[in-house]
């Protein structure tokens, strides 16, 4: 094999596991809220024991990255997906830990009832998955037009987060017994607020693999 394929081979194995990592780390992301509004304690604790997977993935996608890196010497285009994938590994994974801080509050709370409306950790959840999934599809095609459309909907989930912190802290005022779970449900919301800045971070990566610059796309 001529040194231009073996690096195309090695490239395309880090971006399969790259792949894999991702439709891991969002699929946690969709099953931690699942694990919450079902109150599921053992489907929370899975989500906790199955992190190291995640973890791995990204751990094994650095190794080879680094490895390229040292052995090929690419540049220019070759470089900035090398790059990339590193930074977009690690947005994933970051996605997979917001998942276990979800299941970890989806603990604490067990079964003790809502203590406020939770309509909007639910449309947040739908963004915040539609956004990473579609990103991932505009990082498969090198889209980076619908990568800024992804970028665009972060607003939408500040915005819910904003009102939903607001709702919380009005009950949290108005009956102090029930602050524990008004910060419980606080968190949630900034784990998916997070988990929708991370989206948007792979959105400006691609833009930087695609364009050679880089573009912040959430201002």
């Amino acid at each position: 094999m001529v040194v231009r394929e073996k690096f195309e081979f090695e490239l395309n194995g880090v971006q399969e596991q790259f792949l894999l990592l991702s439709n891991l780390a969002i699929t946690t992301l969709n099953k931690s809220i699942d694990a919450l509004l079902s109150q599921d304690v053992e489907m929370a604790l899975s989500i906790i024991d199955n992190d190291i997977h995640i973890n791995r993935l990204e751990e094994e996608i650095n190794d080879r990255v680094i490895l390229l890196l040292a052995k090929q010497q690419p540049v220019a285009t070759d470089l900035r997906r090398l790059i990339v994938l590193i930074k977009a590994a690690h947005d994933m994974e970051r996605v997979g830990d917001y998942a276990v801080n979800i299941a970890k509050e989806a603990i604490r709370i067990g079964k003790a009832e809502f203590v406020a409306p939770i309509k909007n950790i639910e449309e947040m959840r739908t963004i915040t998955i539609g956004m990473l999934t579609e990103v991932m599809k505009a990082f498969i095609d090198e889209n980076v037009e619908q990568a800024r459309k992804i970028a665009e909907l972060d607003d939408k989930v500040d915005n819910l987060y904003g009102q939903t912190i607001q709702q919380l802290l009005k009950v949290g005022s108005e009956n102090p017994l029930l602050l524990s779970q008004v910060t419980q449900l606080s968190f949630v919301c900034r784990y998916l607020e997070r988990s929708a800045d991370h989206a948007t971070n792979i959105a400006e990566e691609l833009f930087y693999l695609v364009k050679g610059r880089h573009y912040e796309l959430n201002n």
